[in-house]
């Protein structure tokens, strides 16, 4: 099975209140194994710190883990339903996913993890993007 991404991006912060190596696990829980995940520390508007973890999955076979642990538990209908709100102009691919379901080992939608996909389309217009991401889903 081909992807249909030029690659998959995944990020969340981690803040002061939580625990770092949870937040990871929760990333990881999409991520195929020994991935490696970006580690950006900062400050937030009051003086907090904040921790921004990301991963960029390039290679079709951890695409293909990553829309695994996405179709095993998001309610794809639901994204194939919002795939016209859901690709911009850029033809990205966006979705947000639960942190806490995350780090229990499934895939929800909610808040705390962003998916950014990078759809291919040939030609590279709107509409055959969101075609793709329903083919992909």
């Amino acid at each position: 099975m081909s992807v249909p991404f030029h690659y998959i991006d995944l990020r969340t912060f981690c803040y002061d209140t939580e625990d770092e190596r949870r937040v990871e696990a929760a990333l990881r829980h999409f991520l195929p194994e020994e991935f490696e995940v970006s580690r950006v520390e900062s400050t937030g508007h009051h003086g907090d710190r904040i921790v921004v973890l990301s991963a960029r999955v390039e290679n079709a076979d951890g695409m293909r883990h990553v829309l695994e642990r996405l179709r095993g538990g998001a309610d794809v209908a639901q994204l194939r339903d919002e795939l016209d709100e859901r690709v911009n102009e850029n033809n990205a691919f966006m979705a947000h996913l639960d942190k806490q379901a995350a780090y229990q080992g499934s895939a929800e939608l909610g808040e705390g993890i962003s998916f950014r996909a990078k759809v291919e389309a040939y030609p590279a217009t709107r509409e055959a993007a969101v075609e793709n991401a329903r083919e992909a889903l």
